[in-house]
């Protein structure tokens, strides 16, 4: 699903580099009329992949959703519902009120989670009648929200997967100059805002080390989040490594100030940017003479995306009973959370699925706390999109760390759903 986007030659690569063990019959891509033009590019490309690797994988582009899931193993998802025109407005609307506007968290993510949620429960409903042992792999953004979703309003086998897990591996692994494969670590929370608790290297914890280590040093972050470093005695303070979105709440005011000083000066913010890598990358998929994925595609933030999709269905294809990070119904794996709701933590991957592990290492307050408030904002946003509970979506504003105030959640959610009206039937 959304088979058109500038991702799916990342995911093609994959299939192909793992198609010893991973024997992809039938792949489909599929997107919706608006995307058409960008579906016949992808397509193109992909088959040119394809054809050089000498696979014999059938690809199939579609408009048709119902055609493509009937009989499905694995559906996976990455979908922008209203495409980068609607991103840009939950970067910008934010920022009028002082806020800041992101793609998946506070009032940005809100909105973007709003208009995904019906979508991907109508697949899910297609799923349930034409495919109903398929899995759903959900890469879509915000990925724990949109899994919640699922999780609590369908019977689908459903993971959400984010490329930050595999992503913070790789910066560790850098940060120590070891091989990544050497590094395990113990993943606490939920989708773009987990805490790695515990890190090993060759059965040796080096949690502590990696905290001294990461004091101001540079790289540890993801393409589209600045990489301002992290005090020492902040991370001391909380006893684990911080992912890269946790700047977002421990340098609220900071990140609020980069992007405000862009957007005065520029009137762009990042998806503006987004927009201009996708034209070039989408001018470089029409060459007839290229048939690998471009470096360039690195440049659009999502770095090490196939590893981490292709690595999930392999496993489950495989039965193979590895540890990767993916998003799961909690079921009391963290006892502080509701049981239904979706975290993200290390689980033992097999046919049957994700198989949650049992935490080690006590969670403390610090962390505790930020995550329980989160999710609380997460489930209110899920019955917000699901139901078109406005009094829900209100309340989820309000208690967001990055809004915070009962009149300017009004005032946002007012906005949020005019400028998205085409998008959110649920609101009438």
């Amino acid at each position: 699903m959304g088979g058109g986007s500038s991702y799916t030659p990342e995911l093609i690569e994959g299939f192909i580099n793992n198609h010893s063990v991973l024997p992809v019959r039938d792949l489909y891509l599929v997107d919706i009329e608006a995307g058409r033009s960008k579906l016949e590019t992808v397509g193109s490309l992909a088959r040119r992949m394809i054809e050089k690797a000498g696979l014999p994988i059938n690809l199939h582009t579609t408009f048709d959703r119902r055609e493509a899931i009937e009989g499905a193993d694995f559906v996976t998802s990455q979908m922008r519902i209203g495409m980068l025109d609607a991103r840009s407005r939950d970067e910008k609307i934010p920022l009028k009120y002082g806020l800041i506007g992101q793609e998946t968290t506070g009032a940005g993510g809100f909105a973007k989670a709003l208009r995904t949620i019906p979508v991907i429960l109508d697949i899910a409903k297609d799923m349930e009648e034409l495919a109903p042992d398929a899995y759903m792999i959900n890469f879509t953004n915000p990925a724990g929200i949109v899994t919640e979703a699922v999780l609590k309003y369908s019977k689908i086998r459903t993971m959400g997967l984010c490329n930050l897990p595999i992503g913070t591996r790789m910066q560790i692994a850098k940060l120590c100059d070891v091989d990544v494969s050497k590094v395990s670590i113990e993943m606490v929370g939920i989708n773009h805002l987990n805490w790695s608790t515990r890190i090993v290297v060759d059965g040796v914890d080096i949690t502590a080390d990696v905290l001294n280590k990461a004091a101001g040093a540079s790289g540890l972050t993801m393409k589209n989040i600045p990489d301002f470093g992290w005090d020492a005695e902040f991370l001391q303070s909380v006893g684990a490594l911080p992912c890269s979105y946790h700047r977002y709440y421990y340098m609220k005011d900071r990140l609020f100030e980069d992007m405000n000083k862009k957007f005065l000066e520029k009137g762009t913010t990042r998806s503006d940017e987004v927009k201009r890598v996708e034209a070039e990358l989408f001018e470089l998929y029409k060459d007839p003479k290229l048939s690998i994925k471009p470096p360039q595609l690195e440049q659009r933030g999502g770095a090490y995306y196939s590893e981490a999709a292709v690595n999930l269905i392999k496993s489950i294809f495989n039965d193979t009973k590895d540890i990767q990070t993916v998003n799961v119904r909690n079921n009391g794996i963290l006892p502080f959370l509701p049981k239904d709701v979706s975290v993200e933590i290390n689980c033992v991957i097999d046919s049957q699925g994700a198989h949650p592990i049992q935490i080690d290492t006590p969670v403390s307050p610090q962390i505790r706390g930020l995550l329980q408030i989160v999710k609380a904002y997460e489930e209110l946003t899920v019955k917000a999109a699901a139901e078109g509970d406005y009094l829900a979506g209100l309340q989820a504003l309000t208690i967001h760390p990055l809004v915070g105030s009962a009149k300017l959640a009004k005032q946002l959610l007012d906005e949020i759903i005019e400028a998205n009206r085409e998008y959110l039937p649920q609101f009438k």
